[in-house]
C-alpha cells in the first residue's frame, strides 16, 4: 500500500502568484482559476482525465501578458506532481495515449524516470484562439516536464480545428500521466529502474 501522494504548494513573484494541491490517487475532482479562460478550460480537462484531483488558483499580470502566468503554472504543477511521487518507487514509470477530439489526434507518451526532456510537435499551425497565444502550450509543457522530471512527447498528428487539437493533446497528457503515475504490483514497491534510483 503505497503512503498518500499529495502535494501541496506555492509560488510567488513579482508577477505571478499560484497556488496548487495535488492528490495523485484522486478521483479527477478539480478547481480551477487562473482568469486565463482558455487555460482554464485545459487544466480541467487535464484534471479530470488524469483521476488526479488538481486544486489550482493563479493570479498573474495578465494585462501585460499571459506569458509569466501560464509559464509559472507549469513550473508549479511540475513541482507539486514530483513533489507526490515521491522517489516513485512501484509505479509504472510508462504511460501513452492515443487521443481522438472528433477531427484531431494526438500521440502522447511519458517517462517518469527523472530526466527532463520535451519533445512537442503540432500540426495544427493555428496561432491564437481568441487572445491566447497558442505558442504559450509548448512554454507551459517545457516547464512543467523540467519541474516534474519527465520525458514528455506531444505528437499532435492531424486536426483542422484548433480546440479539438489542443484539447486531444491535453486529454492525451492526462491519460498518459494517469498510466505512468499507476501502482505496479509487479514491481513490489521497489524503485522501477535498473540503477536502483529515479
Amino acid at each position: 500500500m503505497m503512503d498518500a501522494r499529495t502535494a501541496t504548494l506555492e509560488r510567488e513573484t513579482r508577477e505571478t502568484r499560484i497556488r496548487v494541491e495535488l492528490n495523485i490517487d484522486g478521483a479527477g475532482v478539480f478547481d480551477i482559476e487562473t482568469g486565463i479562460p482558455f487555460m482554464n478550460h485545459m487544466l480541467e480537462l487535464f484534471g479530470r482525465h488524469s483521476g488526479l484531483d488538481l486544486t489550482l488558483k493563479a493570479t498573474g499580470d495578465i494585462e501585460v501578458d499571459y506569458h509569466h502566468e501560464v509559464e509559472d503554472i507549469g513550473l508549479v504543477l511540475g513541482e507539486a506532481l514530483d513533489k507526490a511521487l515521491g522517489d516513485r518507487a512501484g509505479i509504472r514509470r510508462y504511460g501513452d495515449a492515443l487521443l481522438p477530439m472528433d477531427d484531431a489526434l494526438s500521440r502522447v507518451a511519458v517517462d517518469l524516470g527523472g530526466r527532463p526532456f520535451l519533445v512537442y510537435h503540432m500540426a495544427n499551425r493555428t496561432k491564437k484562439i481568441r487572445d491566447f497565444n497558442l505558442c504559450l502550450i509548448e512554454e507551459f509543457f517545457r516547464a512543467f516536464t523540467i519541474q516534474g522530471r519527465m520525458n514528455l512527447h506531444i505528437e499532435q498528428l492531424y486536426g483542422k480545428e484548433p480546440h479539438h487539437a489542443y484539447e486531444s493533446v491535453f486529454k492525451g497528457v492526462a491519460r498518459a500521466l494517469r498510466a505512468a503515475c499507476e501502482p505496479d504490483p509487479r514491481y513490489g514497491g521497489e524503485i522501477p529502474s535498473s540503477k536502483g534510483r529515479i
